[in-house]
């Protein structure tokens, strides 16, 4: 789903950029099977272990400076991915069904290692996700050709849309599991006809409610 912003919202940390694509994310907070504390218990694969061996990566390829404050951890809000990394907050986060394919444990951290490497090394600067910057660090840290995604069977949760909006112009729906709490418009409207700036004719409308 591809949206822009309005740029009469304040720019905070929060709320930036004013044209971006939203990804939306839909996560649960039920107990399962999969409860990360239960999970390091009755397995080998410690988060701390994890942890040592991805600062020690980090150091050896020049990253030393944010080695010391990276953390990794299992988390069982992970439902689909396999993992997550967040270079704000120098964490790396593993879905603990990692277990049943030990494998591809290592594979995994390095993959999301590699966008902490990446950004690092861009500093302020703003990189692609999975662009030449990160197939680069994904090289150095030894699984070059990495893809983008991974292909473990990890059942997918299934979320009703409750709310459709559309574009007035191109008449493409957009549907959402919550309300869309800041003004949007249609990305593509966007790019095709105001050069990529927001442009209020585009803005979504509610459909239903």
């Amino acid at each position: 789903m591809h949206l822009t912003e309005s740029r009469s919202e304040p720019k905070t940390r929060a709320n930036m950029p004013s044209l971006r694509q939203l990804e939306f994310a839909f996560r649960t907070v039920d107990a399962s099977l999969w409860d990360a504390s239960r999970f390091v218990q009755r397995s080998g694969y410690k988060a701390s272990d994890l942890e040592r061996k991805a600062r020690q990566l980090l150091c050896s390829l020049g990253a030393k400076r944010i080695a010391t404050e990276l953390r990794v951890e299992w988390n069982s809000l992970l439902k689909t991915a396999a993992g997550r990394a967040d270079h704000r907050q120098k964490l790396i986060s593993l879905n603990p069904r990692l277990v049943e394919h030990p494998a591809e444990i290592d594979r995994t951290l390095r993959h999301e290692l590699a966008h902490i490497l990446a950004q690092f090394r861009a500093g302020r600067r703003r990189i692609s996700p999975h662009g030449s910057e990160w197939q680069q660090a994904c090289r150095d840290l030894g699984i070059g050709g990495e893809k983008r995604c991974h292909t473990l069977p990890f059942p997918a949760k299934r979320y009703v849309p409750r709310f459709i909006y559309r574009c007035p112009n191109c008449r493409r729906d957009f549907p959402r599991v919550s309300k869309i709490k800041c003004t949007v418009a249609c990305l593509a409207c966007c790019r095709a006809h105001n050069g990529g700036e927001f442009d209020v004719r585009f803005r979504l409308k509610l459909l239903t409610v």
